[in-house]
């Protein structure tokens, strides 16, 4: 035996030093194989809708109501059920209310703890005793663990027992409590994995508490987005992506994420903009001043990187300021305004003394921002460009192809990076810049995977200069990647699959990314089946463009699903009317086959170590 798997071995023997111990793991792991996969939730472009989000974690994408209507159908009214989901959601929220309300009794205690434990036990089924065990609050786990397990016998013994432990936490005033460490179990049961397939930034209000909510989920993994890069450049003081930041959410009128979220001041842009732009809104001051000051930026930026090949994004130097006009692709439009008192004709990428102070400052906010860093941590922890899971390859925005539909990507030194390669590049110097270990040239990538048309997740030619100063709407639309034509075709898809090492026919790519146009008839699953769209309009500002307020994507050990979701009116309106949110429903995929653990990536893990208890025995003989 080689020397290596002798002290391997050496040392699994440690862990199950008995040939008892060695069967009964392999007993219980290939057991474990067989039960039904978990399920997994896919979601992407949140935006910073908090209490939207909040929300369909809580009712774990409309999959408790469902569970809790096929349970209770013949035993409880509509309005009944909505109640005890609403309780399962909020759970303190919701007794608060009810004990206000003077509607907490002994017996409305002894029915809903008879009711969650019913539901609890219905979801536990598909996990192992021990799974479930570990999922339980530590300290109420021995409890639901018995009554989670009640067996009827001929005396009705247990059922006494339990009626027992039920009266007790009645009557030792532990029942609320208990009430919420079961609706928690619930919905950890619920859902046994989420992916959130980038874009937790921007847009919406509140992306720092999306980051709180995640940083206590218990399993989950992030496929970043541009938004969130850009963050993450801006985080490591990247100036572009700073004033970009800053400029999105002056745009979207989004301040308070930057002043209350994350203690950056924009105190001294305001006094600048004021000064320099004197308009009567403050705040149309402050985005003229920063968008000024980050096309300055980026025209230094791609002025440093010929190889990203973006000079024609260097719009500064192709003003006519006398005229007020802009020449573009060989054409003269006019532009919105001419006066830009900070831009030196001559040398117009180059910042005033004033605007170099007013970046600086806005940077050491970044830099110093603690709570903002614990969040960027976090999502370089649990992130990356892309990632394959249980047969699925998951992406947030698209893999460049050329006008043939072959592998495109960008030339680094003396490399050209495409494909797979591409995004594992990419995937690195995200790494390098969150850790503090790159150069100033590698934060300057960050910006371009926010910008760059060949950006795995851009894809597009980001036209922020002439949305803000041109009114012509042809000139504003944004060129794509040939991907978004391409990725309708299956043939392209299950070359991107190949590509990434995936060969099995139930194999899907998973997309964030371009909304879903469902008012305009665009349908998210696409190529015969092998691309999912999942980017529904989670936004508030896309609700009327997609129809709809996002999707869920259900994978379980019965297929896919996807739920289309309703704009959600808020957590309060849920708590007062047990108003959930609108769902509908789309089975496109059904396996004949239930999908079991063994089908996994983590059944793929349990055999090898069923493997390596078999060459103990073996070695132990």
């Amino acid at each position: 035996m080689e020397k290596e798997k002798k002290k391997y071995l050496e040392l699994l023997a440690k862990e199950y030093p008995t040939k008892q111990a060695v069967c009964r793991e392999m007993i219980n792991l290939s057991a474990i194989l067989n039960l039904p996969k978990g399920t997994e939730h896919f979601m992407s472009d949140l935006h910073g809708e908090y209490e939207a989000f909040c929300h369909i974690i809580n009712n774990c994408s409309g999959v408790i109501k469902e569970k809790v209507d096929r349970i209770f159908a013949e035993q409880m009214s509509g309005q009944e059920r909505k109640e005890l989901c609403t309780l399962i959601y909020y759970p303190k929220e919701k007794l608060n209310a009810l004990f206000e309300q003077g509607v907490i009794t002994e017996d409305w205690y002894k029915l809903n703890l008879q009711n969650l434990i019913a539901v609890a036990r219905d979801l536990s089924s598909k996990y192992t005793r021990s799974k479930v065990r570990k999922a339980m609050p530590e300290e109420f786990a021995y409890i639901i663990d018995e009554l989670l397990h009640m067996q009827v016998d001929e005396d009705n013994n247990q059922i006494e027992y339990h009626r027992q432990i039920m009266k007790t936490i009645i009557r030792i005033q532990a029942a609320d409590e208990f009430i919420v460490a079961l609706a928690e179990l619930i919905k950890r049961l619920a859902v046994d994995y989420l992916h959130i397939v980038g874009d937790i930034y921007d847009r919406g209000a509140y992306p720092d508490k999306i980051m709180d909510l995640l940083m206590t989920y218990h399993a989950l993994d992030i496929e970043w987005g541009n938004h969130d890069v850009l963050w993450m450049g801006a985080a490591a003081g990247c100036e572009p992506c700073v004033a970009m930041v800053v400029r999105n959410n002056l745009r979207y009128g989004n301040i308070r994420v930057l002043e209350s979220g994350y203690g950056i001041s924009l105190r001294e842009l305001v006094l600048f903009a004021q000064k320099q732009y004197g308009m009567e809104d403050v705040t149309d001051s402050a985005l003229q001043a920063i968008s000024v000051i980050l096309f300055k930026l980026e025209g230094q930026l791609i002025g440093r990187h010929p190889e990203y090949q973006m000079d024609e994004r260097r719009m500064l130097e192709k003003i006519d300021y006398d005229k007020g006009t802009v020449v573009i692709d060989g054409t003269e439009y006019a532009m919105n305004r001419k006066d830009f008192p900070t831009v030196d004709r001559a040398h117009p990428y180059e910042l005033t003394r004033e605007e170099t102070a007013v970046i600086a400052e806005l940077r050491r906010s970044f830099l110093n921002s603690e709570r903002l860093h614990r969040h960027i941590r976090f999502l370089c922890s649990k992130g990356s460009m892309y990632k394959c899971h249980n047969d699925n390859l998951l992406y947030h925005g698209c893999i460049p192809l050329d006008e043939q539909g072959n592998f495109e990507g960008i030339r680094i030194g003396d490399t050209v990076y495409k494909g797979k390669e591409y995004l594992d590049y990419a995937d690195r110097i995200v790494r390098k810049v969150c850790l503090d270990i790159s150069t100033n040239s590698e934060k300057d990538f960050l910006w371009y995977l926010w910008a760059g048309e060949k950006s795995p997740l851009s894809g597009r030619r980001i036209k922020t200069f002439e949305k803000m100063y041109l009114s012509d709407q042809e000139v504003t639309e944004e060129e794509r990647n040939p991907y978004y034509e391409y990725y309708h075709k299956e043939y392209i898809c299950n070359m991107i699959l190949r590509e990434f090492g995936l060969f099995s026919p139930i194999s899907h790519i998973i997309n964030g990314h371009t909304p879903v146009k469902v008012r305009d008839g665009e349908a998210p699953v696409r190529a015969n089946g092998k691309l999912i769209i999942i980017d529904g309009g989670f936004c508030r500002a896309y609700h009327k463009k997609t129809g709809i307020a996002g999707y869920t994507l259900i994978y379980n050990s019965h297929g896919m699903r996807l739920k289309a979701h309703q704009p959600f009116e808020s957590i309060k309106k849920v708590l007062e009317e047990n108003v959930d949110i609108e769902s509908s429903t789309d089975i496109f995929e059904t396996e004949e086959k239930r999908i079991r653990v063994k089908d996994t990536d983590i059944g793929k893990s349990i055999r090898e170590q069923i493997e390596d208890l078999e060459m103990l025995l073996e070695y132990s003989r």
